[in-house]
């Protein structure tokens, strides 16, 4: 059985495909939303650029500052430079600096260079979010909605803070607001006002807006059915990025909702998502390659793309089984004890992962404990300077030790972590290029029908 997750918005919806019955799930408890940085709003800068903030920034300017921590974040000269940034962002944040105050939230509730520490995270968010900067009001409510970031999940409090940042066209935002009226979470459900936001979030370009108003034309919610309409949606949101777009644009052209079927659409359209990693349009390929639809049954690629979807989509998963189940009922042995083939290159790509999740491991540990020597250096540098508020709070009482000896340490720490690095990148290039090698195979170039 094949399944299509519709709804993009963090709502499961589901299609059955072998009997065309449609199921719907009651709406999930959100994942964690995006959070904002306020590096997205700022353009990449010239290496002119660069230096000519160098001077204000030491001077004290805290715009400066700012933009030369978001230089030193992007990663200049395609280096991430995480510890530098924190400095700047801090200096920029000490003077009240509502952007650079929400970066730091986010870079502590990463662990962007910093042990990840949400407590620091919700504090540096509500200095920014008190001041109205709508990025920060956004990553608060994103918290509140899915309780994972030290605070208990309350749906009325993340209404709240999203409806403040939407009130200042802050589109993620207008976004949520429409999920929260969709779902009926803190306030009553609602599709009209839903459609409404979501119109309002797609008028300022979100494409994850955009597909859920093709969702809706589809469903005729808040308004009568439209599959045209849904699928110009689908088209805008897909050519804004969205993958789960592209998937739906390939659901249509399967099944013939809104255009005429046409297989040969429906797989390109469904390799575009797939080459992003969608786990539905992955999916869909196993239905068509396992089925025959519009060209050549072939159990080999049904296999490889179930195993793709399998990876994380629930869907895939079932149906991986289900298909090797029925082979293996046939005497055909492909499946043998396992869920999918598994040749010489999947057991190096496992083993792999497994040195690189360990060599992340190792890296945040050893990030850590110079992160701390930096805090409690921080720490003294401050003392008995006012500094008396939430932030400064977390950090505990140290005693006299020289911050110097602190520093000393924390670079240490920070060469080591610097060498891993080094072995991790190697290993993810080398695993980013086995895994681009292996789509390659699993499908030629397909040429828009």
């Amino acid at each position: 059985m094949s399944f299509r997750s519709k709804a993009v918005v963090r709502t499961l919806f589901v299609l059955a495909l072998g009997s065309r019955v449609r199921a719907q799930t009651p709406p999930q408890a959100p994942a964690e939303a995006p959070v904002q940085t306020s590096t997205q709003a700022t353009a990449p800068l010239a290496d002119a650029d660069f230096y000519a903030l160098r001077g204000p920034a030491a001077a004290g300017d805290a715009q400066a500052q700012f933009a030369l921590g978001n230089y030193y974040f992007r990663g200049r000269f395609l280096t991430l430079e995480h510890a530098e940034a924190l400095t700047w962002y801090r200096k920029s944040a000490d003077q009240g600096y509502a952007p650079a105050e929400n970066q730091l939230g986010t870079m502590y509730q990463h662990g962007f260079g910093v042990v990840r520490n949400f407590k620091l995270a919700l504090a540096y968010y509500r200095k920014a979010a008190d001041q109205g900067y709508a990025p920060a009001e956004f990553n608060l409510g994103a918290a509140y909605e899915s309780g994972n970031y030290g605070v208990k999940r309350d749906y009325k409090q993340a209404f709240a803070w999203y409806r403040k940042a939407a009130d200042q066209n802050w589109s993620d935002a207008e976004r949520e607001v429409a999920y929260f009226y969709q779902c009926g979470f803190a306030v009553k459900r609602d599709f009209r006002q839903a459609l409404a936001w979501y119109r309002r979030s797609a008028g300022h370009g979100n494409a994850m807006a955009e597909n859920q108003l093709g969702y809706f034309a589809e469903e005729g919610w808040g308004e009568p059915k439209n599959s045209n309409e849904a699928l110009a949606w689908y088209y805008q949101a897909a050519a804004h990025g969205s993958d789960d777009a592209e998937a739906n644009i390939g659901y249509m052209f399967q099944n013939g909702v809104g255009t005429p079927a046409n297989y040969a659409k429906a797989r390109y359209w469904f390799y575009k998502a797939a080459a992003q990693g969608n786990g539905d349009a992955e999916n869909q390929l196993g239905w068509m390659y396992q089925h025959g639809q519009g060209l050549e049954r072939d159990v080999a690629k049904a296999l490889a793309w179930y195993l793709a979807a399998a990876q994380g989509n629930v869907h895939g998963k079932n149906n991986l089984q289900a298909f090797c189940d029925e082979l293996e009922d046939r005497g055909d042995e492909v499946c043998e004890s396992s869920d999918a083939p598994v040749d010489d290159a999947a057991i190096r790509q496992a083993e792999r992962r497994v040195r690189m999740s360990d060599l992340r491991a190792r890296i945040d540990g050893i990030e850590g404990d110079a992160q701390e020597q930096e805090e409690q250096a921080y720490e003294l540098d401050h003392t008995g300077k006012g500094k008396n508020d939430a932030i400064t709070k977390v950090f505990n009482a140290i005693g006299s030790v020289p911050a110097a000896k602190f520093r000393l340490q924390a670079e240490k720490d920070r060469d080591e972590a610097a060498r891993l690095r080094d072995e991790l990148r190697q290993l993810e290039n080398q695993d980013h290029q086995d895994h681009q090698d292996h789509q390659d195979q699993l499908h030629a170039k397909v040429p828009e029908p």
